[in-house]
């Protein structure tokens, strides 16, 4: 299915937007010249909208009609809330959102009539190359059902594409990890926060990898006006092994890196120890089955297709570090 024409970007509505990509995009389509409005509830964080002329519209993705009306008068849409967490207790939380709430806003948009629907999925949609290759846009999903934030993504993409195939000219964006400016909730950031810290006593075997913000959020405008419709675009960064993210970090920010590989097994059972005890106090682990189901792994993407269709550019992770770092200290936060 090819788009034949550029997308103009006019009236905006964003999920999420109150979120990290959320706000950095809302603030880069303001720069624009567009009309931006974010569904938000009521009890939102609003540090990373504050000042931003956005219109705010208090709803939710298991809402419905607060969908439909927030959809009136748009001509695109970011869908970029989710649940994003890597332990068992948010299981319920990720299916509701992640899935069915994703659900709830393809079908007010369908109905809607927009005329650009981007969908922010992850690269934990996607599976991994068993022979240590590149991951791309084809590469089928491999992961066991059990690990929830990448099933749910991987169940809302498919249906994503399903509203697609009836209609609705979607595209699916896929983010690596990401760092920068207005992650207050440290997503992507606490990497740079935790060797900051010094709170990480080894490293594990394996590789991710990370992009920029602003990359990113380029790479969703970009999706959103020449993005083929029905197709999926990583928009990835650097790929690295875990030791080699470690060691930048720590020589970007001067701090230190871990020197010691994890033993596999102990760190194995301790994660399931924690799981164990989050699940009855309800509290986020500092290590989790899920957090370290890709251990040994690399992790590693190809953005070849966004560079080719969509001019994404990549940011030297060095580069990008020490921005999200100067950031963080801007605002006290390190």
């Amino acid at each position: 299915m090819l788009n034949p024409k550029q997308h103009n970007i006019k009236k905006v509505l964003i999920t999420g937007g109150t979120g990290f990509i959320g706000s950095n995009l809302a603030e880069a389509l303001l720069n624009r010249g567009c009309d931006v409005k974010i569904l938000r509830r009521k009890n939102s964080d609003l540090r990373a909208v504050e000042g931003l002329d956005v219109e705010h519209l208090i709803g939710s993705l298991d809402n419905i009609s607060s969908l439909r009306n927030a959809l009136k008068n748009c001509d695109t849409v970011f869908h970029t809330a989710a649940v994003v967490a890597m332990w068992k207790g948010k299981r319920e939380e990720q299916i509701n959102t992640n899935i069915q709430g994703t659900k709830n806003i393809l079908t007010a948009a369908s109905e809607s009539g927009v005329e650009k629907f981007v969908h922010t999925s992850s690269i934990a949609a996607l599976g991994y190359k068993k022979d240590g290759d590149f991951s791309d846009e084809q590469t089928d999903f491999n992961w066991p059902e059990n690990l929830t934030y990448k099933y749910s993504k991987h169940v809302a993409e498919q249906n994503v594409m399903q509203a697609i195939e009836n209609g609705l000219p979607g595209v699916v964006v896929n983010p690596a990890i990401v760092i920068g400016q207005k992650d207050y909730r440290f997503h992507g950031g606490a990497l740079i926060k935790r060797i900051n810290s010094g709170f990480i006593p080894f490293y594990i075997p394996g590789g991710i990898n990370i992009a920029y913000i602003d990359d990113v959020v380029q790479g969703h405008i970009s999706a959103a006006e020449k993005g083929r419709v029905g197709e999926r675009y990583i928009l990835g960064g650097t790929n690295l092994t875990i030791k080699e993210a470690f060691d930048s970090i720590a020589k970007v920010i001067g701090a230190r890196s871990p020197k010691i590989k994890a033993p596999e097994n102990i760190l194995k059972f301790v994660a399931k120890l924690f799981d164990f005890y989050s699940t009855l106090t309800g509290t986020k682990p500092p290590i989790s089955s899920d957090l370290i189901a890709s251990m040994g792994i690399n992790f590693w993407f190809s953005s070849e297709k966004a560079i080719k269709e969509l001019d994404y550019k990549i940011t030297p992770f060095e580069t990008a570090v020490q921005k999200t770092y100067e950031w963080y200290k801007d605002e006290g936060l390190m």
